[in-house]
C-alpha cells in the first residue's frame, strides 16, 4: 500500500498539531476542549484551507467513519492534484451528527471539496492501523516513565544544566555525546 509524499508530509503535520493540542503546559490532558475552541473559530479558518489544510482538519477530527479501506487507501496514494472528488467519496464515509454542519460550511468554499478529501485522508491515518506512527504508543509508556522517574535511585541521572562535572569529572560535553552516541549518533572524537 502506497502513501503519496503529499499524504505523508501532511500527517506528519497533522499528528503534530494534534500532538500540540493534547496538553497544556502544566502537562493536562486538554485535547477535547481545544478542539471545541478550533471548532468555534471556523469561520476564521476557513480562509486557511488552502495554506495550512493540517490545521484546519482537527475541526473534524473523530468526525469520520470509513466504510471502505480500499476507497480510502486510493486516495491516500493520490497528490493533490489527482484527489477523488468529495461526492464519490462521500459515499463511501459516515459523519458524525455533530459534524455535519461544518462540512457543509466548509462545501460553500471555493477550497472546500478539496479540503474534505484531504481531512478525511488525514483522519483515515490516524485511526487506522496500518497508518499509525511507530511512536504512537509511546505516549503510555513516556508517561510511565515520567511517572517512574522519580523511584528510580539509578546514579545514570543526565546531567542539569547547573552541573559542570559529576562525581568522575565527566563534563557536559562529554555526557552530551556519551547520549548521542546512546541514540546511534557517530562521535565526533
Amino acid at each position: 500500500m502506497h502513501v503519496s509524499p503529499f499524504f505523508h508530509n501532511l500527517n506528519t503535520a497533522y499528528l503534530a498539531e494534534l500532538d500540540d493540542m493534547r496538553h497544556d503546559s502544566e502537562g493536562h490532558f486538554v485535547l477535547d476542549r481545544r478542539l471545541a475552541e478550533r471548532r468555534g473559530e471556523i469561520a476564521f479558518l476557513v480562509h486557511m484551507l488552502e495554506v495550512a489544510p493540517e490545521m484546519v482538519a482537527v475541526v473534524l477530527h473523530k468526525a469520520f467513519h470509513f466504510t471502505s479501506a480500499p476507497a480510502m487507501d486510493q486516495l491516500l496514494a493520490c497528490e493533490p492534484e489527482d484527489l477523488a472528488a468529495w461526492e464519490s467519496l462521500r459515499k463511501t464515509i459516515d459523519i458524525a451528527p455533530w459534524a455535519r454542519p461544518t462540512v457543509q460550511l466548509l462545501r460553500q468554499q471555493a477550497a472546500g471539496d478539496h479540503f474534505l478529501s484531504v481531512a478525511a485522508a488525514l483522519e483515515y491515518m490516524v485511526g487506522s492501523p496500518r497508518h499509525a506512527p511507530a511512536h504512537a504508543s509511546d505516549e503510555d509508556d513516556s508517561e510511565k516513565d515520567a511517572t517512574n522517574a522519580d523511584d528510580d535511585t539509578d546514579d545514570s541521572q543526565p546531567l542539569s544544566a547547573d552541573d559542570l562535572d559529576d562525581a568522575d569529572g565527566q563534563t557536559r560535553e562529554d555526557a552530551r555525546a556519551d547520549w548521542m552516541s546512546e541514540q546511534g549518533f557517530d562521535r565526533k572524537d
